[in-house]
């Protein structure tokens, strides 16, 4: 990755006021990048975009909605970036049982709004779509989802990811090739960090027990996940906007950015490590049914391994490690925003796991 590229990139970002979207404008801005944040308010009480003080290092932050196209291209227009990523989302697989029709709204119609914005900007060059993991079918087999395999979903949230997906390639084969617009899409594994306050999140869950001294109910023991630190794919999703930017044209297609296969780990697992870094931290498993959610899911990132030469720093051991760290900074009142660009520096620092 290269700082020098991103000084004075003009870059427009939705999510800025989530969780990996505050992480990314704070990467984005400590490399000089000029950065217009579009979202709705924060999702919950805390939040990342308030303890870090992520709007004062931003260049503009809109509050408003994917679903409103009129304000979307607004905002745009206004901002004139060089490159856009796009992080907004209904992100909750449990909440998409409850209200299908915002998560395809938001999710599938507020990918098409951003995309006719970016048809009538004329300075765009590069677009990340940001789905998920889930958008594969899921065929709850041993083997890594490879960017090859079918798009799918059994509850809404995936389908509506596997719905972006298709959305993707459809625009970039009928606007933006013929436009100079370079188009990919990128899905990351279940994202840890600190600053995640989000509901039914594990992590979130395990770090709010502990702080009510509480025991943490947990729904799937057995299920498996790719696990990876939020640091992990930004860093792959500046790498494919800067590419992007560049005019390589191959590489606006579909990209997984997840961990090593090692990390891909069963929940119980995760709770145990967690459960042996905090004393007095126990667990038990929810004996309420459940909605259905995948039970086996893992990634297949040689493409971009081989292509874009990314690969993850940081196991899973030193990811658990940094969130209770952060979220120990800021239950003490610590400068979260410095605490932040101290992981991300600490990151870039690290050696490449070979």
């Amino acid at each position: 990755m290269n700082r020098l590229f991103w000084k004075n990139k003009r870059v427009f970002l939705t999510g800025h006021t989530g969780f990996k979207g505050g992480w990314l404008a704070l990467w984005l801005t400590d490399m000089g990048a000029e950065v217009h944040g579009y979202s709705l308010e924060p999702p919950t009480e805390p939040n990342l975009f308030s303890a870090a003080d992520v709007e004062r290092c931003l260049a503009s932050s809109t509050i408003a909605d994917l679903r409103d196209p009129v304000a979307l291209a607004q905002a745009m227009a206004d901002a004139s970036p060089d490159i856009v990523f796009h992080l907004a989302a209904q992100p909750l697989v449990r909440h998409s049982y409850v209200d299908p029709v915002q998560t395809y709204a938001v999710n599938v119609m507020g990918t098409v709004n951003l995309f006719e914005a970016v048809r009538k900007c004329g300075t765009v060059k590069a677009v990340v779509n940001i789905t998920t993991d889930k958008c594969y079918e899921n065929r709850e087999w041993v083997w890594p989802y490879r960017e090859s395999d079918a798009m799918g979903g059994f509850d809404p949230y995936s389908s509506s990811k596997g719905c972006a997906e298709l959305v993707t390639s459809a625009y970039r084969r009928s606007f933006f090739e013929a436009g100079g617009v370079y188009l990919a899409s990128a899905r990351a594994g279940n994202v840890i960090g600190g600053g995640d306050w989000a509901k039914d999140r594990l992590i979130p869950d395990f770090l709010r027990a502990i702080d009510a001294d509480q025991v943490l109910s947990i729904r799937s023991p057995n299920a498996t996940r790719p696990w990876q630190h939020v640091l992990e794919p930004l860093s792959g999703y500046l790498m494919l906007g800067e590419a992007l930017h560049e005019g390589q044209n191959e590489i606006a297609e579909g990209w997984n950015f997840g961990p090593d296969e090692i990390d891909a780990r069963p929940v119980q697992w995760i709770v145990e490590q967690l459960c042996a870094l905090v004393p007095g931290a126990s667990w038990e498993c929810d004996a309420v049914p459940q909605p259905h959610e995948g039970n086996s899911l893992k990634l297949d990132s040689s493409k971009a391994k081989l292509v874009l030469r990314w690969k993850p720093r940081w196991n899973l051991g030193e990811a658990l490690a940094m969130t209770l760290s952060w979220h120990q900074a800021w239950r003490s009142g610590a400068n979260m925003t410095e605490t932040c660009l101290e992981q991300i520096r600490a990151y870039e620092a690290c050696k490449v796991n070979e």
